[in-house]
């Protein structure tokens, strides 16, 4: 499958590498404001100190330019750029749509317009976490990078990023990324192994053989045809998750998966014996570090956690989540150290209130970390999100999803009944200062799961998911450091 870059995507290649803040020099001042008719889904806590939040886009609102377009349920991962006029493009996952938008914004920010450039039946599998993929950063693309979680079967679509939305039914999945409940695919950026392609990807599967963290691996950049994939081991071929613990470090490696091309996703899974590789409770999503350097080589992945029940029975895999830190070797990416940042299964330690964490965000000196309802029934709050300081080892929410229980809209936002404490969640948390312009800005995802109606049926034009009627949001905070 060869990925070639139509005209438009390389006038957008020209933006995204033109400069080294991501935005055109003569670009005016984004106005950050409440865009949405729907008003912002979560409160900023005490942790969150001044910062300001601001309702972008939702379900329920009309964008000017594309009327007949309905924003899918369940945000999730996101990529903002700056077009060659100016103005601004997300491409955004609706998870549970099967689909990806991408929406206009103009040179204020405001959206102006909306479209599906993969449907249900191009997207094939929930799509969850996704990376935008820039020259500037990564050293080839512009791509989207969404991953498909339906089960180990589900594959990595590439999709340029002026993708037709002719072409929204076409699959864009990529055989060498190979088959993984996966949440993310992230390449290291181009100063990490110069001259390389290093993909690292999270598997979110809590079957017999445990999630993986996996990593493709090219000695072409940009090369998504001909690399290697691998799992991750410890040295000591130990794989039991739980004999990990906060404060030690362990070395590791990965390990080629043979011919990975040719296999089914169950025979890549049944792999982590033969391999040794470790077994963990749902691999998530994985960032790195940033600032250049030798950050670029520090990945910072969230294992979610599963269930002590099953497979699972014997505890040897976390339930509440961790927080892992992997610095790989500065000449061969294959090896590493291994050390667990944040134990949640730990109730005497700073991350005891952890519920599940499914996302994260990593700036030069901070973690985000966004939480998933883990339906175990003992939740304490609704989902937060959290900030870790990388040099303090300080851990406090700075965010809690609000369902608006108490309000007088509550039926709207809370169909069949008054939704579970920690239902809803936060995703696709992105950085968005050196686009915007706006220093310490993110925007998030807000995936309220109780917000349904007849009206965000089959939104995306495919015929997989018509019956999907779930609505989301996206917002902007400004103020979080970075």
């Amino acid at each position: 499958m060869k990925f070639l870059l139509p005209s438009t995507a390389l006038l957008s290649l020209l933006v995204l590498s033109g400069c080294e803040d991501h935005r055109m020099p003569d670009s005016p001042d984004i106005t950050l404001q409440n865009r949405s008719v729907t008003p912002v889904l979560a409160k900023l806590l005490p942790g969150a100190g001044n910062a300001k939040a601001f309702s972008l886009l939702s379900s329920d609102d009309v964008l000017e330019q594309s009327p007949n377009y309905v924003f899918g349920g369940s945000a999730d991962g996101a990529g903002l750029f700056q077009n060659p006029d100016g103005n601004y493009t997300i491409l955004v996952n609706n998870e549970d749509n099967f689909a990806v938008s991408r929406i206009t914004l103009d040179k204020a920010f405001k959206p102006v317009k909306g479209e599906y450039v993969l449907n249900s039946d191009g997207g094939t599998w929930r799509l969850c976490s996704a990376t935008l993929v820039t020259p500037l950063e990564h050293g080839f693309g512009p791509l989207f990078l969404t991953c498909g979680e339906s089960g180990q079967e589900s594959r990595t679509h590439a999709l340029n990023v002026d993708a037709s939305v002719n072409q929204a039914s076409v699959s864009r999945e990529v055989p060498a990324l190979g088959r993984w409940s996966a949440e993310n695919a992230l390449p290291l950026p181009k100063t990490a192994y110069p001259g390389k392609t290093v993909i690292m990807i999270g598997d979110d599967d809590s079957d017999v053989n445990g999630g993986q963290l996996a990593m493709y691996m090219s000695n072409t950049v940009g090369d998504l045809e001909n690399g290697s994939l691998y799992m991750l081991k410890r040295s000591d071929d130990k794989q039991t998750e739980m004999d990990m613990k906060v404060g030690s470090s362990y070395n590791v490696e990965f390990v080629k998966i043979d011919d990975h091309k040719t296999l089914t996703g169950a025979q890549i899974n049944a792999k982590v014996n033969d391999l040794k590789a470790i077994k963990f409770g749902r691999v998530e999503d994985v960032d790195y570090r940033k600032g250049g350097g030798a950050n670029s080589r520090e990945v910072i992945f969230a294992v979610t956690g599963q269930d002590n029940s099953g497979v699972n029975a014997d505890y040897s895999r976390s339930k509440y989540g961790r927080i892992y830190h992997l610095v790989l070797d500065a000449n061969d990416p294959s090896k590493g150290k291994l050390e667990v940042l944040l134990d949640g299964d730990d109730k005497t330690s700073i991350a005891n209130t952890f519920q599940d964490p499914d996302n994260v965000c990593v700036t030069n000196n901070y973690i985000y970390i966004m939480e998933d309802p883990n339906g175990y029934g003992d939740e304490k709050h609704d989902g937060y999100v959290y900030q870790y300081n990388l040099n303090t080892k300080n851990l406090v929410p700075v965010l809690e999803i609000d369902h608006r229980r108490n309000e007088a809209d509550a039926a709207k936002y809370n169909v069949g009944g008054t939704s579970k404490l920690g239902s809803w969640e936060s995703s696709g948390m992105i950085d968005v200062s050196n686009v915007t312009g706006r220093p310490n800005t993110f925007m998030l995802g807000i995936q309220a799961h109780t917000w349904r109606d007849a009206k965000y049926q089959g939104v995306d034009g495919g015929s997989v998911r018509k019956a999907e009627n779930q609505a989301s949001q996206l917002i902007l905070i400004e103020g979080l450091p970075r």
